[in-house]
């Protein structure tokens, strides 16, 4: 179900939005914005192979990661229509440079242990695999 609010702007459910993944109809996510690509898919100059790989999804990282041009930005805000409910952005995959700020902000202790833990499983794992048999 879509909830407008006074200022116009649509909501949609991310069960919604992940629905719209046909060829009749093609809705993505890029930085919480609904676009509904579905008439753009044979124009899109990577291919809709791309655009459909996203579909009904956050295609944030992906669009980002190309790095459009102004003009396909442009282009681009004329096909929203509408944003994720604020109580489903929590449940949109987050970029992987979100994640990787968060990381990074982590206390010390984090980036001492984890990389410690792992590699004693390596070590452990190395020596179970590599022992000999008599």
């Amino acid at each position: 179900m879509e909830l407008t609010i006074p200022d116009g702007v649509k909501y949609y459910r991310l069960s919604e939005i992940e629905a719209q993944n046909s060829f009749k109809s093609t809705w993505i996510i890029i930085h919480n914005k609904v676009y509904d690509v579905t008439k753009f898919l044979e124009e899109h100059p990577g291919g809709e192979e791309v655009l459909r790989e996203q579909a009904g999804g956050n295609a944030t990282e992906s669009f980002e990661d190309v790095g459009h041009s102004t003009d396909a930005r442009e282009m681009a805000s004329s096909m929203v229509i509408g944003e994720v409910h604020p109580d489903d952005r929590a449940k949109i995959a987050q970029p992987l440079v979100d994640i990787l700020r968060k990381l990074s902000s982590c206390s010390w202790w984090t980036n001492l242990v984890i990389p410690a833990l792992a590699a004693a499983i390596v070590t452990l794992m190395y020596r179970i695999f590599t022992v000999e048999t008599d």
